[in-house]
């Protein structure tokens, strides 16, 4: 009897071995690793970065296991990777790869079961590089949101990020050493229980609630539950990839099943190196290559915004929904969408990180007047392009300013790699943006230290190590004692 795709993706995770990973997988572990770190520093003052530390402490209870990043405080494995799940997303700042977001959902859980159980960096990058692997695998799997039909643009009906769920548990059982059949089981509760799809009521209700595409921080339970389930002996449905009627391919709402892209090649060709991308700006991806495209202009130019008479701006073609279409900016996380409000403060000419989400800086009234002053349409070589190279986000940008337009086009934004050189985010490009994501959090030496041992992870022997460089904050015991010496 041939074996099920969950239990082939068992047999994937319990065989996935450091020492037979390629080079470039170990490497773009390592870079996943550190971009993450700095997002979730970034993120602790941020509203939702904020909610997500507090609860994620409060579902911890009195348990010390693993760090909550930047804020001195330690949680239960549970605790800690819903906070960090939250941290690292908070920004809209995060990895992107196929089916969209993936890190955080399947590092924060890893993360902290590494830390708790003090095993390797080798040990993090094996369970890093197999929930990557999984995780894009499935997603080229099924729709994808950049979809089209006949030369249309054919967003799915139903969408999210919900298939993570299958990575993310995986780590966590490579993590815990499970023996293949409790790994298989574990995928099999994981496909049961992971999250609705309800991105698509998401990208139509504006302003959007905070939940955004996918809940990090719930995902990650449900993975962690999983894999607890399956340790202390519940049975998983192995069959629940295989049956496109009622599994899940069926109950998570896709349209498209193709399997085959799953379980090819699995363990000896790695595919997701190929679309990792990352961002440079803290704003939903479809808005990075007009980003580009406005601060050379304005670069060039020595444009000041309060000369810009008007921008317009060409983008792609899924965007004609209420999330992008947005100009209600009432809390941080709604900029993190809005194409007017996106454009408008990138003419501000404020360097990419959290300062972005500032809410004094978000309602400049500079950034206000231009938002009406702001329009944008549909690329029309959208489709083209995008079925010629899937790294495609065609944009161009027209600025009026002193009774001049000015023009900027580009076909793939920065971080993406591509067919053009100097698209990829180089080891250099990541390193400064986690120093600026870092700073303020933690101090200026144990930046230099992260810095370092991440990009030499593979030596470091206890993942708390790393973490206890990055835990930023001021512990609660430390606060007890100020108090006390205070009184």
């Amino acid at each position: 009897m041939s074996s099920t795709i969950v239990e082939q993706l068992a047999k994937f995770t319990s065989e996935c071995d450091y020492a037979r990973l390629p080079a470039p997988v170990v490497s773009e572990c390592k870079r996943i690793v550190l971009d993450s770190l700095g997002c979730a520093l970034a993120a602790v003052g941020e509203p939702k970065g904020r909610i997500g530390v507090d609860y994620g402490t409060l579902l911890g209870g009195n348990a010390s296991e693993a760090t909550i990043i930047g804020t001195g405080r330690r949680s239960s494995q549970f605790g800690a990777a819903f906070a960090n799940g939250e941290l690292i997303n908070a920004l809209d700042y995060d990895a992107v790869l196929p089916p969209g977001h993936v890190t955080p959902y399947v590092l924060p859980g890893a993360l902290a079961r590494a830390e708790s159980r003090h095993l390797s960096g080798r040990d993090l990058i094996t369970a890093m590089a197999l929930a990557h692997e999984m995780s894009y695998r499935i997603g080229k799997a099924m729709d994808y949101l950049r979809d089209t039909t006949d030369g249309r643009v054919d967003p799915p009906p139903v969408y999210g990020y919900s298939s993570t769920i299958f990575g993310a548990t995986a780590a966590l059982a490579r993590l815990g050493g499970y023996a293949p059949e409790t790994t298989a089981h574990a995928l099999g509760i994981a496909g049961c229980i992971a999250p609705v799809q309800s991105q698509v009521a998401w990208f139509q209700h504006a302003p959007s609630s905070t939940i955004k595409y996918l809940l990090a921080g719930a995902l990650v339970q449900a993975a962690q539950t999983a894999a607890h389930m399956a340790e202390l002996g519940h049975r998983g449905d192995l069959q629940v990839l295989d049956d496109r009627e009622y599994g899940f391919p069926r109950f998570i709402g896709t349209r498209r099943w193709m399997p085959d892209r799953i379980t090819s090649a699995l363990g000896t060709e790695w595919l997701f190196t190929a679309e990792q991308a990352y961002k440079p700006y803290p704003h939903c991806r479809i808005l990075h290559a007009l980003l580009d495209a406005e601060r050379a202009i304005l670069d060039e130019h020595g444009i000041a915004p309060e000369e810009i008479d008007g921008i317009k701006a060409w983008v792609e073609g899924f965007v004609e929904q209420p999330v992008w279409q947005n100009r209600r900016i009432e809390q941080p996380h709604d900029a993190q969408f809005s194409i007017a409000h996106g454009l408008a403060f990138g003419a501000m000419r404020v360097p990419p990180g959290k300062a972005w989400q500032e809410p004094a800086r978000l309602n400049d009234p500079v950034v206000m007047k231009l938002m009406d002053r702001t329009s944008y349409e549909v690329h029309p070589d959208y489709v083209e392009m995008l079925l010629t190279h899937g790294a495609s986000r065609p944009a161009r940008i027209e600025i009026t300013a002193r009774g001049r337009t000015f023009v900027g086009e580009r076909r793939y934004p920065k971080g993406s790699p591509s067919p053009e050189a100097g698209t990829a985010m180089t080891d250099e490009e990541l390193i400064a943006k986690f120093r600026h994501n870092a700073e303020g959090a933690v101090a200026p030496a144990q930046i230099d230290e992260v810095v370092a041992r991440v990009f030499a992870l593979e030596t470091v022997s206890d993942v708390g190590a790393v973490m206890q460089l990055v835990a930023g904050g001021v512990p609660p015991a430390a606060e007890a004692g100020k108090a006390h010496r205070a009184a």
